[in-house]
This record gives C-alpha cells, sequence and structure tokens, in this order.
C-alpha cells in the first residue's frame, strides 16, 4: 500500500470550507443562484485554485525572485478571495440566502484558512529574506 502524499492544512481547510459552500449554497432559494449562489461558490473554487498554485511553484533559493513573486501572488490572491467570500456570505445572510448559523460556519471556516494562509505567507517571507 502506497503511503499517502500529505496535503498543506491550508489546504485542507479551503477544501472542507468549499465542500461546506457547496452543500450551504444548494439549498438556498433559486432566486440567488446567478447571484450570491455563484459568486461564492466560484471564490471558493478560486481560493482553491490559488493555494494549489502557490504550493506548486518551486522556489529553489532566496535569489529566486521571480517564483518567490509568483508564489506571493498566488497567496495574495487567495487572501483577496477569502476577504470578497466573507464580505458577500455577510450580504447572503443579510439578504436571506444562507441561515445565521450557515453564515457563522462560513465565517469560522475562513478566518481558519486566512490563518493558515496568513502563516503560510508569514514563513516563505522568513525563509526567503535576504
Amino acid at each position: 500500500m502506497r503511503k499517502k502524499e500529505s496535503e498543506l492544512s491550508v489546504i485542507v481547510k479551503a477544501k472542507d470550507l468549499g465542500s461546506y459552500i457547496f452543500t450551504v449554497m444548494d439549498k438556498s432559494p433559486k432566486k440567488f443562484r446567478f447571484t450570491f449562489v455563484s459568486r461564492i461558490q466560484n471564490l471558493s473554487l478560486d481560493i482553491l485554485d490559488n493555494l494549489y498554485r502557490a504550493n506548486f511553484v518551486y522556489v529553489k533559493d532566496k535569489e529566486d525572485s521571480v517564483h518567490i513573486t509568483q508564489r506571493k501572488d498566488y497567496q495574495r490572491n487567495a487572501y483577496v478571495a477569502l476577504k470578497l467570500l466573507g464580505f458577500l456570505a455577510l450580504a447572503a445572510k443579510e439578504q436571506g440566502c444562507i441561515l445565521p448559523k450557515q453564515y457563522e460556519q462560513i465565517s469560522i471556516q475562513s478566518t481558519e484558512v486566512t490563518r493558515l494562509l496568513l502563516a503560510w505567507s508569514r514563513s516563505d517571507q522568513n525563509r526567503y529574506k535576504g
């Protein structure tokens, strides 16, 4: 039996967040399908996309500024998508698209993903500073 490759904690948590979002948004009223539902689902996918891209940027050493910048950009894009997701989830709750408990769960999970992402970014910054 092959050993399973481990993923970064931030990616695992982002997958959990995305899974929860798809489950919750599937139960939202149809009138929100092309506004909040699709936008929030797409943002959850954007977050995962950027995290994977950042993780697969290979940085040789601290002089590899092109790849360091590329990784930072992907991490920053994931961070911005998390902030937008938080705003849209709040707006969705206020409009009755999702329940307050669902908003609370999205908020908790997105905060955890943000915390792990910022820790990863700080770790990279410390590793690659000259």
